[in-house]
Parts: structure tokens; sequence; C-alpha cells
């Protein structure tokens, strides 16, 4: 299998502030170019926030079960 890169940005905001994202570009070697779907994880503190982010990554790999 070929080596894989996970692209992915994280930013701690006060939920009440936030009005909207839009999903991030990636420019790839060939000039081709691919979307990063943005996700919104809420939580009251870090841990119920840690644990939501972990089962969102553990989700992600489900998809590509040949990982």
């Amino acid at each position: 299998m070929e080596k894989l890169a996970i692209v992915y940005g994280v930013r701690l905001l006060p939920a009440e502030e936030l009005e909207s994202f839009e999903d991030g570009k990636v420019r790839l070697k060939n000039g081709q170019s691919a979307s990063v779907t943005m996700h919104l994880i809420e939580g009251a503190n870090e841990q119920e926030i840690k644990r939501q982010l972990l089962q969102s990554l553990d989700a992600f790999f489900d998809f590509y079960p040949e990982l």
C-alpha cells in the first residue's frame, strides 16, 4: 500500500462566537485540488471534546478498512 497523509486543522474557539466555517482546499502536486471537509465538535470541557475528536478520527478510518 502507498504511503498516506492525513490533513487536518484544529482551532479552539468559544462556541457562541462561531458564525460559520468553510471547507479547506488542498492542492496536489499533479495540479488537481481536493476539499477538506470541516467538522464542528462542541463540548463543555476538555475531556468531552477530546473524546468526541478521538471518536471522529476512529470513524474516519472506518471508511478505509484496508488501512
